[in-house]
């Protein structure tokens, strides 16, 4: 299958913004790539990615046991999900890769590495502090470990 570029090519979110409005352009579909409608078409696409797991119950990383055909099909679904928001973005005028760095740094305050990690899947755990009303009506105050 011709892809356009080769395997060694890096692939990045410019290569594929910029073959997507390409591609768009081509076929005069600028003038359906509304905002709305990208959006509204990636749903869709999110709605068939999800089909693929609705009744596989718990997937191990990997995907052990599943068949070439399965793999390949997921790879399609996650592209046809990746290229519209790709699309949606540029043509909102999102640099998507800076928003997502960004947001990875919002999140890293958000959710600080803690000290104590949980030894079961090395993530780390978030304390939460609770106020409980005991029955003599005092309250009381302790921190909980996730």
């Amino acid at each position: 299958m011709m892809t356009g570029f080769s395997e060694a090519e890096s692939v990045t979110l410019d290569l594929l913004k910029t073959k997507m409005a390409e591609f768009a352009r081509e076929r005069n579909w600028d003038q359906f790539h509304s905002p709305r409608n990208l959006l509204l078409a990636l749903v869709g696409e999110v709605g068939e990615l999800s089909e693929i797991f609705q009744w596989k119950g718990e997937v191990p990383k990997g995907l052990p046991g599943w068949k070439e055909e399965e793999k390949q099909h997921l790879g399609e679904e996650l592209s046809d999900v990746l290229l519209y928001l790709v699309r949606l973005s540029d043509i909102c005028g999102v640099d998507l890769g800076k928003a997502a760095l960004r947001k990875v740094e919002l999140n890293a305050i958000k959710y600080p590495v803690s000290q104590k990690q949980n030894q079961t899947n090395g993530t780390s755990s978030p304390n939460t502090t609770t106020t409980i009303n005991t029955s003599n009506g005092n309250n009381h105050t302790e921190e909980i470990t996730g």
